[in-house]
């Protein structure tokens, strides 16, 4: 297949309807979209996949942006996902053609509201019951204060059906146009589905020798009440609960990274950060290689997953999901993104997030549970979690 690859011109960088241009072209089933707060992507079609074998992943990619580029391809692009089990095939492709553009929050079009969801008859299942949830982290508490691990990240779903096919494209303009300036994909699974979220965590990106991540842990719903919202965001700054939890989600990050930097910068306090329907503790952690030849993929391949989304010990923390959580998360709380051939790239941790078919769509969220957690406020942070994709598709808990 020939490769069409679209760039940018210098005069064309902050045009007006440029990103948004792409986020009204993504069509499911052959499009790939992602869009941060440094870019848009829009890949269209597969030149190659990416194989699933016993090599390393960041090995595998190597080699299909390698052939890609023999085959004529001058700057070729992987996009796609990582599952959250490392062993799991990645659902990651060479595109056949790629267009970009800014990034959506720079455009001043994201500013205008999407179309509100359709009337639908939504029928919606918890998986587990909320009550069958706070007693399975009632249960990873009491095995923290025994002293059998740190930190567990425990994961429940939502499973939507209703009376028509589920429009992905529609739901991806009011992720996209909600949180503008976070990070929104859609994509093919590779089984026949397509994963569709908006993230606000930033795992690793790579530009150069200059390395970003920004973990996130740590979290409280929004408030509609200013005053309450504020009081809300100061109290997280405060919470001994949650800045323990990201503690060891940032301390985790720093080990795993600095064999790779010369250089690293990690602030010794959390900052916030805030979506349309959370406040979340955050750290921007930034470095500097030591060798110019490691990936974006290769530095999310060393720190994923991340207490974060899985917990610490993490071989342990396995364990306990494997144990508590009746669903096999696939993709999500796997990392989603981009990388190039030169092994810059953005890979962002796959959270806020479904995974949807003709049938419906498998929403999920998840929270950080540690021994000073509340079942009850846990349960409480999925539901919120929830919001952002049950705003784009009409539906409530």
């Amino acid at each position: 297949m020939t490769t069409v690859h679209e760039t940018l011109r210098e005069t064309d960088i902050g045009a007006v309807g440029t990103a948004t241009a792409l986020l009204d072209a993504y069509r499911p089933g052959t499009d790939r979209f992602f869009a941060s707060p440094t870019r848009t992507l829009l890949a269209r079609g597969v030149r190659a996949h990416v194989a699933h074998d016993e090599r390393p992943l960041p090995e595998r990619v190597r080699d299909a942006l390698t052939a890609a580029r023999a085959g004529g391809e001058p700057d070729p692009v992987v996009v796609g996902a990582i599952a959250f089990d490392r062993t799991a095939p990645a659902a990651l492709v060479v595109p056949a053609a790629l267009r970009r553009a800014p990034a959506l929050g720079a455009d001043p079009l994201i500013a205008l509201s999407a179309p509100r969801p359709e009337p639908v008859a939504w029928t919606v299942r918890p998986v587990p019951a909320p009550d069958d949830y706070a007693a399975a982290v009632g249960a990873a508490v009491d095995r923290m204060n025994a002293g059998e691990f740190a930190k567990v990240v425990l994961a429940r779903a939502l499973d939507l059906t209703g009376d028509r096919e589920p429009d992905i494209p529609a739901m991806l303009q009011r992720l996209a146009r909600r949180d503008a300036h976070g990070h929104t994909f859609a994509l093919p699974t590779g089984t026949g589905g397509t994963l569709l979220g908006a993230s606000p965590e930033l795992l690793v990106s790579r530009r150069g020798t200059t390395l970003v991540a920004n973990p996130l842990a740590g979290s409280t719903p929004r408030s509609d009440d200013l005053a309450e919202d504020v009081r809300r965001a100061a109290a997280l700054l405060e919470s001994a609960k949650d800045l323990h939890e990201h503690a060891v989600v940032v301390d985790a990050m720093r080990t795993a990274l600095a064999p790779y930097c010369t250089a690293l910068h990690v602030p010794e306090r959390p900052t916030l950060v805030k979506t349309a329907a959370m406040w979340h503790l955050s750290t921007t952690i930034t470095g500097t290689l030591a060798a110019p030849s490691v990936s974006a993929l290769e530095l999310a391949c060393a720190v994923h997953p991340t207490p974060a989304v899985c917990g610490a010990p993490t071989a342990l923390a396995r364990q306990v999901i494997g144990e508590l959580e009746p669903f096999d998360r696939g993709l999500y709380t796997g990392v989603v993104g981009w990388g190039d051939a030169d092994g810059d790239g953005e890979w962002v941790v796959t959270i806020r997030c479904a995974e949807v078919s003709e049938r419906g769509l498998r929403l999920f969220a998840g929270a950080g549970v540690v021994a000073s957690s509340d079942p009850a406020a846990e349960t409480a942070e999925t539901g919120a979690k929830f919001r952002t994709f049950l705003d784009a598709v009409g539906a409530a808990l």
